[in-house]
């Protein structure tokens, strides 16, 4: 299987629902300790409101922190046009422009219709586009939502061909409940491949069921090439009730094993996810950090343990 790329997502996803905000320094580090270990792309913020999401409140300290080299790899989660023009002034030069296929996730999480979304999208194209930017369409509840039940595997198509959404260069189709099969995200993969204007296609994943790396190797095998992934599984969705974890960026990399991830690289993972984790006082979800922490000696992998 050829490896996707990984872009571990810790910093947004990750950390939104945890009731401890971190300090920018500390965000800065483990931006710079995961790019040095290889991982190829992170999601690093977003815009949404800091009443509602207190832990992506200095996004944009952080954003002003990093250099442009760094920020070439960084994403910044944006819902609006403004949040574009916003986030770009401050150097952001990667947006994933997020909406909810679902009408109720839509008002309940950015508080418009997702036809109010997808109109804006234009101008959101236009203003990335301007900053010398790159732009993907982000589809929440591409799978089920937590009000609504079942998506159609149609309406998801639906808006990708929307001309309005043209302008990404990426969609993300993403499992925000983690209630997906691999059969599924094989099939809406497929279609969104195969019925679609020719984009790379990235798969979000969350673990709440179990299937976060099958559904993960279901995507890629299906033509997805980027898979989100966070430390230990942090992560969730405050206005997704039933929403739990992503899935662990240390299972993916184990299950899908890139050429720069090695067993000193996963040791090193798990030596700054346990860390990050036990300042946020949240459980570790990763069965790669726990096999790495085992004491089958003569499995090259479990080297991990010495750096704890």
């Amino acid at each position: 299987m050829t490896a996707a790329l990984l872009r571990d997502v810790t910093l947004r996803d990750g950390l939104q629902l945890t009731g401890k905000a971190l300090p920018v320094e500390r965000k800065v580090d483990i931006v710079r300790r995961l790019l040095a270990l290889g991982v190829p792309a992170l999601e690093i913020g977003s815009m949404a409101r800091p009443d509602l999401v207190p832990p992506m409140a200095n996004t944009m300290e952080l954003v002003a922190a990093l250099s442009p080299e760094e920020l070439q790899r960084c994403w910044v989660w944006v819902a609006t046009p403004r949040h574009v023009q916003k986030a770009a002034a401050a150097g952001v030069r990667n947006f994933q422009y997020c909406l909810s296929v679902s009408d109720a996730h839509n008002q309940a999480n950015i508080g418009r219709t997702t036809e109010d979304s997808v109109a804006a999208m234009p101008d959101a194209v236009r203003l990335a586009t301007e900053a010398g930017g790159s732009i993907q369409l982000c589809l929440a509840t591409s799978f089920t939502c937590p009000f609504d039940g079942p998506v159609d595997p149609e309406r998801v198509v639906a808006i990708a061909n929307d001309p309005r959404t043209a302008g990404a260069e990426d969609i993300v189709l993403a499992d925000t409940l983690g209630q997906a099969h691999p059969g599924q995200v094989a099939a809406l993969v497929t279609a969104v491949r195969t019925r679609t204007p020719q984009r790379r296609i990235v798969f979000h994943g969350h673990d709440t069921w179990g299937m976060g790396v099958a559904n993960t190797l279901a995507a890629i095998q299906s033509g997805a090439t980027m898979v989100d992934g966070a430390l230990g599984g942090l992560g969730g969705c405050p206005f997704a009730p039933g929403a739990s974890g992503n899935t662990a960026t240390e299972d993916i990399l184990f299950a899908t094993r890139p050429e720069w991830f090695t067993p000193a690289t996963l040791a090193a993972l798990v030596d700054l996810s346990e860390g990050l984790l036990t300042e946020l006082g949240e459980a570790n979800r990763s069965r790669a950090a726990e096999g790495a922490r085992s004491k089958a000696d003569a499995f090259e992998w479990v080297s991990a343990r010495a750096a704890g």
